[in-house]
């Protein structure tokens, strides 16, 4: 495919990076020359200085014999413009932009998005995909990343395994058979900086992540069985009153059995906040500070959101509430290059607005019937979820004879509704489910399986 994507930063650098090394044509379009030039000595795209949304940078971007414009650049009205030009100039077939502006998102007004008017294909929210992803973490406490599959019929489970945890220098086939029944499949294990799919002799080890798939009935066995029981979150505390912060708080609130309370600097930010919450208590003041902390409840809190604007600062807030006697401490991080930082200062879990919408600018980049995509650390693995096409090189074979490349494992599969673990003598059939992991150099070819194959037609 052809690929113009408007914005060289973060997110717009990541789906180039991702995208590009699929064997995808990427365009990158930004007027900051230094981010371009970055770009075209690291990726194998090109690079185009200028002004997004202008008519004559489309065009040296080849708009006309476009595929798909991902505008991602950091003005919702850069974004929205560029759609527009991409549309009526360019006759682009699919458009998606990042927007940010509650005002653009509210549904009231989602006749606006319409051919007629702004022909704008699929909106991305990172705050709106930032609250699904604290709303997903605190369902699962004890895991330092989590997403939901199939209709939330499977969940993925990011486990930390200390030197105690109680399935370590066990093979991970005699897990399935010690276990019997549990519907849980080790798909990836990320040991020091290497990230890889694991063969049925492989031992887990002290100072693992595990990336483990579970039918959702059966989370908590397996959370028990890796020492990582859940423990139950009643009392929040949000430091950071911004868009990310009030939008988290609204989803906090529509789970009903949650107290809230949320920390602002910023006076006029904070009476702007306490206007759109309803049952959130909205303290006014430096959520680092131990009185405020204290006043907040932050050391009887089951668990501190830092979601700030500013890494650092949600990094060190964190650490303070932690300090402070906070059961869990969760910050919102930016820059990947500060995750790691984050972990070795004990905060238990990062949530990343760029790996968030991502996943979800992915999910609509796919080939096959895919249903679902979720990015795993630093674009290193995917999650897909797709359905089985007729006439593709999944439908009729059974599990033992998939030809799928070292790199990737099938994690789960859905029949008629109900979600089973993956046996070798399972077939696949037209319209199951699957969830397939794959390392990032090898999606390109578990997407080609999920296509249907020109010799079918």
């Amino acid at each position: 495919m052809r690929i113009i994507i408007c914005g060289a930063g973060q997110v717009g650098w990541q789906i180039a990076r991702q995208l590009s090394g699929e064997g995808n044509d990427i365009v990158l379009i930004d007027k900051d020359e230094r981010l371009i030039q970055q770009a075209n000595e690291a990726l194998d795209v090109q690079g185009i200085v200028g002004h997004a949304s202008h008519p004559d940078a489309m065009e040296r971007a080849g708009a006309r014999d476009c595929d798909l414009l991902i505008a991602a650049t950091a003005s919702d009205e850069v974004n929205i413009v560029a759609c527009e030009v991409a549309h009526a100039l360019f006759d682009v077939p699919r458009k998606i932009a990042r927007l940010r502006a509650p005002a653009y998102l509210d549904p009231r007004y989602a006749d606006l998005y319409r051919a007629k008017h702004l022909p704008i294909d699929v909106l991305i929210s990172p705050e709106r995909e930032i609250a699904l992803a604290t709303l997903s973490r605190l369902d699962a406490p004890t895991t330092f990343d989590t997403e939901t599959f199939m209709d939330g019929r499977v969940r993925m489970l990011g486990l930390a395994l200390p030197a105690d945890c109680p399935v370590l220098h066990t093979p991970l086939r005699q897990l399935d058979q010690t276990f019997f029944g549990l519907r849980a499949v080790v798909v990836g294990v990320r040991r020091g900086t290497r990230l890889f799919a694991p063969e049925p002799g492989d031992q887990l080890m002290p100072g693992d992540q595990a990336y483990v798939v579970a039918a959702t009935p059966d989370v908590d066995r397996t959370l028990d069985i890796f020492g990582r029981p859940s423990h139950g979150v009643r009392r929040v505390v949000i430091i950071g009153g911004g868009n990310v912060g009030v939008a988290v708080a609204q989803a906090l609130e529509r789970q009903g059995d949650l107290h809230v309370k949320l920390i602002e600097r910023d006076r006029a930010r904070a009476e702007a906040a306490a206007d759109l919450l309803g049952r959130t208590i909205v303290l006014n003041g430096d959520g680092m500070a131990a009185d405020l902390m204290a006043e907040a409840g932050v050391p009887q809190a089951d668990v501190v959101l830092t979601l700030t604007q500013d890494d650092r600062t949600n990094i060190l807030a964190a650490v303070r509430a932690r300090q402070a006697g906070s059961r869990m401490v969760i910050a919102l991080i930016n820059d990947p290059s500060l995750i790691p930082l984050a972990a070795n200062l004990g905060i238990d879990a990062q949530i990343s607005p760029r790996a968030a919408t991502v996943s979800t600018i992915l999910r609509h980049v796919r080939r096959g019937r895919v249903r679902d995509v979720y990015s795993l650390g630093d674009a290193e693995a995917e999650l897909i979820e797709a359905q089985v096409l007729a006439g593709s090189a999944l439908a009729g074979t059974t599990v033992r004879d998939l030809k799928l490349p070292r790199g990737a494992l099938l994690a789960a599969v859905e029949k008629a509704g109900q979600v089973l673990k993956p046996r070798p003598d399972m077939r696949l059939d037209q319209g199951d489910l699957v969830l397939i992991f794959a390392l990032a150099g090898d999606i390109q070819e578990v997407e080609g399986l999920l296509q249907v194959s020109a010799d079918w037609f």
